[in-house]
């Protein structure tokens, strides 16, 4: 798992590209605060490797909660910037810093 940040000087926006190994996977989304916890908004494409990619333009100054969701499945990333306790889960959320 890995996250990517790219920050643009041209915008206050940073492009996170989010990433995830999943081999066995058919189908992996990011969804967080940034898109309204919906999967058909940030679906990831499948790599040679396995491993499943996507990119979204976050507003800089500002973190967001997010997981993956891998054939159904919430999975948190290990590299997360840290975790926010969510009582509607019961359980953590990852927190990406732009």
């Amino acid at each position: 798992m890995a996250i990517k940040k790219q920050y643009l000087k041209s915008k206050p926006i940073c492009k996170v590209t989010f990433s995830i190994e999943a081999e066995d996977a058919k189908k992996v989304a990011v969804v967080g605060s940034f898109n309204e916890w919906n999967a058909k908004k940030a679906p990831l494409k499948k790599l040679k490797n396995g491993t499943f990619k996507g990119t979204i333009d976050l507003d800089k100054d500002n973190s967001y909660e997010f997981k993956y969701i891998v054939d159904g499945a919430y999975v948190n990333d290990s590299e997360a910037d840290s975790y926010a306790w969510n009582d509607f889960a019961g359980a953590d959320n990852g927190v990406v810093t732009v």
